[in-house]
């Protein structure tokens, strides 16, 4: 009797254990992450990356073509005023005493930048027209003019320019510049004046 009581006893000590919750609790598994999830979450990051590299590319380029164009609308506008201005020194007048056909000081080196004009471009090809102020025969005054334009002719080519570039021409007194009957007109009109026959589309600067 005693036995049993001990039996009972001891199971409803173990059933009260039981209920107490004193046994050990299960585990909740931690999640684990998606494998397509974070593949996915990869590639993103990769997409995203590559598509900032994508745009600093394209932003440089775009930088760079505009700073290239730039460049050349300078570099056009350069050549355009540097061409204007070697035009401008290539007409420049050279002018005579008067009944005279020789080359003064102040014109030769008139002449000496038409030199290196020459020089820098090869193909360029020029027409020196003399010209007389208006006393004198017209035979006389043709023959004059004749003389001046020869005159800056042999100058150029003393200077190392070949004598076929050059064409001469003389108008006499038949296209006066300045309208006048003084000194001060006839001096304006005892001159050689200068013309680009062919070569002068793209002129550069000495």
């Amino acid at each position: 009797m005693k036995r049993f009581a001990w039996l009972v006893l001891g199971g409803l000590a173990v059933a009260s254990v039981a209920a107490c919750g004193g046994g050990p609790k299960p585990q909740t598994p931690a999640p684990q992450p998606n494998a397509d999830s974070a593949a996915a979450a990869e590639q993103a990051r990769r997409d995203s990356i590559e598509r900032a590299r994508q745009d600093s590319i394209a932003r440089a380029m775009a930088e760079a073509e505009r700073n290239r164009r730039q460049r050349e609308a300078d570099s056009l506008a350069a050549l355009g005023r540097g061409a204007e201005a070697v035009r401008t020194l290539l007409a420049t007048l050279i002018h005579f005493d008067f009944d005279k056909a020789n080359i003064r000081a102040e014109d030769a080196a008139v002449l000496d930048q038409k030199i290196a004009i020459l020089q820098a471009n090869p193909n360029l090809r020029i027409r020196i027209s003399g010209h007389c102020d208006e006393r004198g025969s017209d035979e006389y005054n043709l023959a004059l003019g004749n003389r001046r334009a020869t005159s800056a002719k042999q100058y150029l080519v003393s200077h190392g320019i070949d004598g076929g570039r050059i064409e001469t021409v003389s108008y006499g007194e038949e296209r006066p510049l300045a309208p006048g009957h003084d000194e001060a007109a006839w001096a304006q009109n005892r001159r050689d004046e200068f013309e680009i026959i062919s070569g002068g589309e793209a002129l550069r600067q000495p």
